[in-house]
């Protein structure tokens, strides 16, 4: 994959971003913590990101369409790159507001809303056709990668060199997307007279409603955020400090997580499945390994087990879902309708990590846990058993075969008009 010249430089700045963004969320939780804040602040910082996110989804998925995936991308990396400077600088201070930290982080949920539907209509762009299964799943695993190694790398650095060192490392990394994104071809965007907003917004609704598959499957992954997930990323630390000893053993389950995505990733490499959908939506059965391990008070080498298979089944998952949307909706409509899916499977989420812990104090750890894991076996096998998704789009063409050698050839997207 990166042997194509567009893909390998859209690489480089997303992952070093990637890297950045992963460090940038532990060194700011800590930092919150150090400067005397208490778990509600913490709480209120987190959620800052969150909320503007998910709020100004759909607003980045018709700009992307608009404008192009490009000048949004860079226009998003500029802003976070300006807010990682500015909680330097707020952090620097000694004594930060919790309204200058929270006002800086809903900036960066917004830049991120941006930036999101943008990123999924670029990547057809920077590889052939033929190759975007692959490119999908290199940048899975990149995602996962990321995800285990930045807050392995940011608990040390943040002890040695304090909060805001970390947090302008990652305002370099953004630096780092700035430098890269110029290079990569122009995406599709509507007419200079482009119609109303929200008739963009329609259009794209329809385009999303149009494939049943779609909105089914983008029905699942919220209900999954809401019932499953959600709740395991609150209980589970709990149940880790009251049975393993803390947050090194969470840790543990949290980076073999991101170890598994990033065999599921690997495993997907050259790999086309006949039934990609039905193929990606199995695999979400792993989704109710971990929670239904700690509902059962399964021993810690279990629970890192089902953790494991987890994140093989969310490669697997994401990097089929995805590949499926690129190669069937219209590139002048893909941002927008990249923006419906995230916002449909993200909504609840904050409502789920907000009811967790109030439903575990009624009705008890386990049985919010447990309910989680069944959820999540009946949903597969009601998602499965709709035709849309058993047969589904039709798998992603294989790769045109590479150059020989010494022809002087290198492989290259094709570029949009």
């Amino acid at each position: 994959m990166l042997r194509v010249r567009d893909f390998r430089r859209f690489f480089i700045g997303y992952t070093t971003s990637l890297l950045g963004s992963a460090m940038a969320s532990v060194a700011l939780a800590f930092a919150v913590l150090g400067t005397g804040g208490s778990g509600t602040e913490l709480g209120w910082v987190l959620a800052a990101r969150i909320v503007p996110l998910v709020l100004t989804l759909l607003v980045g998925g018709v700009v992307g369409d608009r404008v192009g995936s490009r000048p949004v991308m860079l226009a998003a990396d500029a802003v976070r790159c300006l807010t990682q400077l500015g909680l330097v600088a707020v952090l620097l201070d000694g004594a930060p507001e919790l309204w200058a930290l929270v006002a800086l982080v809903a900036l960066w949920g917004v830049a991120e809303a941006l930036f999101t539907p943008a990123l999924g209509a670029l990547v057809p762009h920077t590889v052939p056709a033929g190759l975007l299964a692959d490119a999908n799943a290199v940048l899975v695993l990149a995602r996962s990668a990321a995800s285990v190694a930045g807050p392995a790398l940011a608990g040390p650095l943040t002890a040695v060199a304090g909060a805001p060192a970390v947090l302008a490392l990652d305002a370099a990394s953004y630096a780092v997307g700035l430098a890269t994104l110029p290079l990569l071809p122009r995406t599709a965007r509507t007419a200079a007279a482009a119609p109303s907003f929200l008739r963009e917004l329609r259009e794209g609704w329809a385009e999303f409603t149009a494939r049943t598959w779609l909105w089914v499957t983008t029905v699942h992954v919220c209900c999954f955020n809401l019932f499953v997930w959600a709740p395991f990323l609150v209980l589970g630390p709990v149940v880790a400090d009251a049975r393993f000893g803390g947050a090194a053993a969470w840790g543990l389950v949290m980076a073999l997580y991101g170890g598994g995505a990033v065999a599921g990733g690997l495993a997907l490499l050259g790999r086309r499945p006949r039934r990609p959908l039905l193929t990606g939506t199995v695999a979400t059965l792993g989704w109710a390994f971990p929670a239904g391990a700690l509902a059962a008070g399964g021993s810690l080498p279990w629970i890192c087990a089902a953790a494991l298979l987890a994140g093989v089944g969310t490669a697997v998952c994401n990097t089929l879902y995805t590949t499926a949307v690129q190669h069937t909706v219209p590139a002048d409509r893909l941002a927008r309708v990249d923006a419906f899916g995230s916002f449909g499977a993200f909504a609840l989420g904050p409502v789920g990590l907000a009811a967790a812990g109030p439903a575990a104090a009624l009705l008890g750890t386990s049985a919010v846990l447990g309910f989680g894991a069944a959820w999540q076996v009946a949903a597969v096998l009601v998602v499965v058993a709709l035709p849309s998704v058993r047969t589904g789009p039709p798998r992603p063409p294989r790769p045109a075969p590479a150059p020989r050698p010494g022809d002087g050839r290198e492989p290259s997207a094709p570029r949009s008009p």
